[in-house]
């Protein structure tokens, strides 16, 4: 594992796609920007757990999820 050191409004590089940014950092919280392709999916790790197969006992339940993400706007 890499690990960087960033003040708020530095940015990561991670390939030619993705750019990661220290918007806020505030006590013990830190508010990340993430600029990714459209079609890559950025999930919270707490949220992928919960997608993980025999999570949820309805089948639909992980594309319908994925799906909310997708369609949600970005909020502060």
């Amino acid at each position: 594992m890499l690990v960087l050191s960033r003040k708020q409004s530095e940015r990561i590089r991670l390939g030619k796609d993705i750019v990661v940014t220290v918007v806020r950092v505030a006590g013990d919280k830190v508010r990340l920007g993430i600029e990714a392709p459209a079609d890559m999916l950025v999930l919270r790790d707490e949220l992928e757990t919960s997608l993980s197969p025999g999570h949820s006992k309805d089948p639909g339940h992980e594309m319908a999820l994925l799906q909310s993400f997708k369609n949600e706007p970005a909020s502060e």
